[in-house]
């Protein structure tokens, strides 16, 4: 039975005889020359290709294996330091674009060799078209389509295995999968480029040799072609950002099913010419190696266990996980909830919350706050039954930091940004479980800014928790972990009397009076080794940055949270390398390790709009604030019922209201207390919609700000919450 569209006899590969040459001599060098003989174009192109990439990742992975493995004599002499201080100038250095940060100065260094490549081997050799006559054919595949064409199929291999979690490249580099994304991208654009200049000649060839159409009704190669290129394209542009964060969910459901089809159709299509089955073998095997890896840890390391889950404030929920994996700190799972439903067949990251004990079984313990979709269901069933187990499947853990922070450093910074709380955690406890706390003028800074009071009461408590299990730390006078608790906006601990959709334990104690909160301070204080400390205010994030790189030793930083928060520190690091390779820097070593938040399922992006007052209100003089690019704030006093929009889009501010009684207040920082009264006497005040999905876990862009006397109440701020259907991120906590 034969094969549809695949000639016949199917073969492995393809004849290479070429025949004989029945033009003059000089018709057939041109046709048989190096760049351009169709007969050995794969391996011309496609293996140069395949080197490429190995060599990327072989460099790549000795960089990292000699950061890691280098001798401690070594370690210590001013040119290796100053060497090291290049290397992180380059991966440290990013930029500001928008709202957005780019990648690192050596990521685009590395992407522009990439470029230059493909670019040479694409349009370096001439000719592009054959010379072909009426009388004369050199050939009906023109060679500049032949070779993309084979390029393309060289970068599949290494597109499938960076789309895998557990990776070669990743094992070889030290680099997770979560941060290789960015090339799993990067090559899925040059291999689409790549098809689109293969495809095109063929069309121009053949509307030249007028049997374009008699091509197609012959099916086989063309109907096989551009179902592929159709395929890859929906792969490909469903994947910029902006288009796959609008639809995460329509995006995560079509992204395999594409790819099979991408598969299969391109394998048809190539039709075992010359050594191209060779890379869709190649491909299939170690991607599937790479997918039964994950499923064999899953299913036969780690099995099905049972997760315990407990409100410990009505907005937030625990989960742990008894365990005999082991992780490092800043590492996460993905998590399945066996909990039927569509959500039986999706696995969410979430960053482990906890360390591993030693000799014996662990708790992997994770603190989410529900955003609806899975959370919120796991959420509601924590409330109708307290300290519920249900069945969940393991896949990792990924990420964490590198090998460089377990050698310790004389001072540590923890930035954390709202929900990156969570992953301040775990690099607390690991510093005082490792000794480091221990060694003379070792001290660790750690900084968690919020605008959810709630954020505080969960965080004091794995606090408290935490220390009560450090019974082997060496307690003096002087904390060796300091912690700064900003919170920066509107509390929402009333939330739960807003919110219908909240869920409320009965049995929840409470914990949001101040009372409650100082308890579990003082709790911590009298461990000796953690010093909690409360502050009003966002932080100077670059002071405390900078302060700590100035210092002479050896210096880290740690930073979770929003990009801008993560662009500030990463911005001082740059600088200190500078610094450290002009002989400036007092600090001998500054080393920096970032998470960003990655945001899906989002439904509608920093959009606000004034909405009817009948169900939605907010009193007299309550102040819609925004951060402005000085640092200050900025906000309007609402009143009057207005029925006008007022759009904001990440960091912009459109106020089409000037003359409608709409008065504007302006609050530098905490001292400026300058009002000005709305001339309408109304109390129906319209609420702004208005949510930044970024900058609102960080407490800083549009909320609104309970400040200056303004009171507020019936805020619903489950309008919020519905922003997002669900919030994850990669290397940082969900609560």
């Amino acid at each position: 039975m034969s094969l549809p569209w695949l000639s016949q006899p199917v073969m492995l590969h393809s004849s290479r005889d070429a025949g004989t040459c029945s033009m003059t001599p000089e018709q057939c060098a041109v046709k048989t020359g190096y760049w351009v003989f169709w007969y050995e174009a794969d391996h011309r192109y496609g293996l140069p290709t395949v080197a490429f990439f190995v060599t990327a990742t072989i460099l790549v992975s000795l960089g990292s294996f000699a950061t890691a493995y280098a001798p401690a004599s070594l370690r210590c002499k001013p040119l290796w330091l100053r060497l090291l201080s290049l290397g992180r100038l380059l991966t440290y250095k990013v930029w500001r674009i928008g709202c957005w940060n780019s990648q690192s100065l050596a990521t685009y260094m590395l992407g522009m060799v990439g470029a230059i490549f493909f670019l040479a081997m694409t349009l370096g050799p001439q000719p592009y078209y054959w010379p072909n006559t009426r009388e004369i054919s050199f050939g009906n595949s023109p060679p500049i389509a032949t070779r993309a064409g084979y390029m393309a199929l060289a970068c599949m291999p290494i597109l499938f295995v960076l789309g895998a979690k557990a990776n070669p490249v990743s094992a070889l580099t030290g680099i997770s999968h979560e941060k290789l994304n960015i090339w799993h991208n990067w090559v899925a654009w040059a291999m689409f480029v790549l098809a689109l200049v293969h495809t095109f000649p063929f069309i121009v060839f053949h509307i030249w040799k007028g049997d374009i159409v008699m091509q197609w009704n012959d099916g086989g190669t063309w109907v096989t072609g551009v179902i592929a290129i159709l395929a890859q394209a929906w792969l490909t542009i469903m994947s910029i950002r902006w288009i796959r964060d609008r639809y995460y969910e329509f995006f995560k459901a079509t992204h395999l099913v594409a790819a099979g089809v991408f598969f299969v159709f391109f394998f048809l299509h190539c039709n075992f010419r010359l050594s191209s089955w060779d890379y869709f073998i190649a491909t299939a095997v170690v991607y599937s190696l790479c997918f039964f890896y994950t499923q064999f840890k899953t299913f036969v390391e780690h099995g099905v266990s049972r997760a315990r889950l407990s409100l410990i404030t009505p907005h937030c929920l625990m989960i742990v996980i008894e365990t005999n994996a082991r992780w490092t700190p800043g590492q996460h799972v993905y998590l399945r909830f066996l909990t039927g439903g569509i959500h039986l067949l999706t696995s969410h990251p979430f960053t482990i919350c906890s360390v591993p004990r030693r000799g014996t079984k662990s708790e992997m313990i994770f603190y989410v706050q529900p955003r609806g979709g899975v959370t919120s269901r796991l959420a509601k069933i924590a409330e109708k039954s307290p300290k519920v187990s249900v069945p969940v499947l393991l896949d990792g853990p990924y990420g964490g930091v590198t090998s460089r922070w377990f050698s310790g450093f004389d001072q540590t910074l923890v930035i954390a940004g709202g929900a990156g709380a969570g992953f301040s955690l775990p690099i607390i406890q690991h510093f005082l479980q490792s000794g480091h706390a221990k060694k003379t003028g070792s001290e660790m800074k750690v900084v968690v800014a919020t605008r959810d009071s709630e954020f505080r009461e969960w965080y004091c408590q794995a606090l408290e928790s935490m220390v009560a299990r450090q019974k082997d730390v060496n307690h003096t006078k002087s904390p060796s972990v300091s912690v700064y608790f900003h919170e920066t906006g509107f509390s929402v601990a009333n939330r739960s009397s807003m919110d219908s959709g909240t869920p409320k334990q009965g049995g929840l104690k409470e914990i949001t009076k101040e009372s409650g909160v100082k308890a579990m301070s003082d709790s911590i204080a009298a461990s000796g080794s953690v010093r909690l400390r409360k502050t009003i205010g966002r932080p100077d994030i670059l002071s405390l940055a900078r302060h700590i790189t100035e210092k002479e030793g050896t210096a880290g930083m740690l930073a979770c949270g929003p990009a801008s928060m993560i662009f500030d520190v990463s911005h001082v690091a740059t600088e200190a390398q500078k610094s450290i390779l002009a002989g400036r820097s007092s600090a001998k070593e500054v080393w920096f390790h970032k998470e960003s938040f990655s945001k899906w399922a989002l439904e509608r992006r920093s959009q606000c709009k004034m909405v009817d007052a009948s169900t939605q209100t907010v009193r007299k003089g309550t102040i819609i604030t925004r951060k402005t690019s000085a640092g200050s704030t900025q906000g309007t006093a609402a009143a009057g019922n207005f029925k006008d929009q007022l759009t904001a889009f990440e960091g912009s501010f459109v106020d089409p209201l000037k003359d409608s009684g709409y008065h504007s207040l302006s609050v530098d920082g905490d001292h400026d207390e300058r009002k000005q009264e709305a001339t309408s006497n109304s109390d129906e005040i319209l609420k702004t919609n208005c949510y930044s999905p970024e900058a609102d876990l960080a407490g800083v862009g549009y909320h609104v700000n309970q400040g200056l006397g303004s009171k507020i109440s019936d805020i619903d701020l489950n309008s919020y919450d519905n922003a997002w259907e669900e919030f994850v991120d990669y290397g940082s906590s969900d609560a």
